[in-house]
């Protein structure tokens, strides 16, 4: 028999740390194991989201996986179990997980005859083919009685007594104990509602799609009326259906949460903190787009990716230089302006949890091939979804590259805790005057947006007019550095 003492030595518990800073909570989007695995010193065990980045957390030892206390898609407060570890596995037996719901066997899918033990279930995966059958959920159970309770409702109304006996619905293939289905279709599914086990596949090998979780759903509204009704009132209307049908069908609820929640606090807090000012100014950016056609020729370049806005960062970065008042930041707890001597420069980016921030620390003191490398880096490990909080965090001064959607500017919004934001518009050929003659020239609009408090109106239309005129003759950023 295992004692306390030796089973609380034998079990580790990882609980979820603050990846951030000062965060309160994350939601686990995958897990990358499964009860039974083997894991080592410093493996990837799952991938959380936090209010700022998704990120990926190791386990700090070795053992085996004992028990996942939370399904995919649960957000944890940072300091709970999310995973125990079995560090001395065939030592003796191991308990049952303390937070893991259990199941009795049945020798039928309806006997209700008293269990014969129990067996424990690891949350989100079932329990081994050979045991039990994993325990349906609550909705998947009152589903089939509400149907039910509606159709003797409904019969009883129009006169025709019980309905006959519904056609069981097609097996739904499983594996491991869970229907099949990829973890985007999951999270859909659960933000609707819906029970996986009760959705009939459609997808090549009985895997549920995205259409099937959306056809389980959009019955529901419907159904809600006669379950309700009393027998002894009139039926409800039959146009009043199709109008809840309708309705369901036109509208997609998606909880804010995450990297969503994070951007929509920090944009009203910043909007309604900072007084934005946002000047514009359209360039003949030519000369800008020759250097950037030879700087990808050039041997010096080779490796790296060159495009026109590592030359708007630069052009960006010498304007502070030479305009240094503009790199600061309000603290409003003590009333002073914090004057920056380093620039981290951040480059705002489109992922598929939402625009998200990093920045380049120490831009300021980087040559042309290194900032390009950064920038390639950043960009990379964007769309990756594996941008870090600290990635994230003690930005200066931001680009934004409106540009890329074809764009001509845009009025941006301060990133929190930074004082001023560049926007890039389309780079476009336009008819413009050059040398006294109307030519077709590469014209682009830029728009600086910036913290009224500490940036007035001379010192922005410094720093604009500056970034304009490098990008108009790009060899001031060698007379000007």
């Amino acid at each position: 028999m295992t004692t306390m003492t030796e089973t609380s030595a034998r079990f580790r518990e990882f609980k979820m740390p603050d990846v951030g800073e000062g965060l309160t909570e994350a939601e686990i989007l995958k897990w990358f194991v499964q009860p039974g695995d083997t894991v080592t010193d410093g493996q990837v065990v799952c991938e959380v989201e936090t209010a700022k980045a998704a990120v990926e957390l190791p386990i700090p030892f070795d053992g085996v996986v004992h028990e996942l206390r939370f399904p995919e898609g649960t957000t944890v407060d940072v300091g709970q179990v999310i995973i125990a570890i079995d560090v001395a596995p065939g030592s003796g037996d191991a308990p049952a997980p303390a937070a893991a719901p259990v199941q009795e066997p049945a020798a039928e899918p309806e006997a209700e005859a008293e269990p014969k033990g129990r067996t424990p279930v690891l949350v989100g995966y079932g329990v081994a083919e050979s045991s039990t059958k994993r325990r349906p959920r609550k909705g998947a159970a009152a589903a089939p009685e509400a149907a039910a309770v509606a159709a003797a409702v409904q019969a009883e109304l129009n006169g025709h007594g019980a309905p006959a006996a519904p056609t069981p619905a097609p097996a739904v293939p499983v594996q491991g104990g869970r229907p099949l289905a990829k973890p985007p279709v999951r999270k859909l599914a659960k933000d609707l509602g819906i029970d996986l086990a009760t959705v009939v596949p459609t997808g090549k090998d009985g895997i549920i799609t995205r259409e099937d979780v959306h056809a389980a759903a959009a019955p529901a509204a419907p159904e809600a009326p006669a379950a309700v009704a009393s027998p002894v009132a009139p039926a409800p209307p039959v146009a009043e259906a199709p109008a809840a049908a309708s309705d369901s069908a036109r509208e997609t609820r998606i909880p804010v949460k995450g990297v969503r929640k994070a951007i929509a606090q920090a944009m009203v807090g910043s909007a309604f903190t900072a007084p934005h000012v946002t000047e514009f100014v359209t360039v003949d950016v030519t000369r800008t787009m020759k250097l950037v056609a030879e700087l990808k020729e050039d041997k010096d370049m080779a490796g790296v990716r060159v495009n026109p806005l590592l030359v708007i960062a630069k052009a960006l970065l010498v304007a502070i230089k030479r305009n240094p008042e503009v790199n600061a930041a309000w603290d409003e707890a003590n009333q002073e302006i914090v004057q920056k001597h380093y620039v981290n420069l951040g480059i705002a980016a489109a992922t598929p949890r939402g625009l998200i921030v990093p920045n380049i620390k120490d831009a300021h003191d980087k040559t042309l091939p290194q900032l390009a490398e950064a920038l390639g880096e950043l960009v990379t490990t964007a769309r990756d979804g594996k941008t870090s909080p600290a990635a994230m965090a003690g930005g200066t001064v931001t680009i934004t590259n409106v540009g890329v959607f074809g764009v001509d500017t845009g009025t941006p919004i301060l990133n929190p805790g930074e004082s001023a934001i560049l926007a890039v518009g389309a780079i476009k050929l336009q008819p413009w005057v050059h040398k006294g003659k109307v030519k077709p020239r590469q014209v682009t609009t830029l728009a600086l947006s910036f913290d009224h408090r500490l940036v007035d109106g001379e010192l922005g239309s410094k720093v604009l007019a500056d970034v304009a005129a490098i990008l108009e003759q790009p060899k001031r950023l060698i007379t000007w550095a």
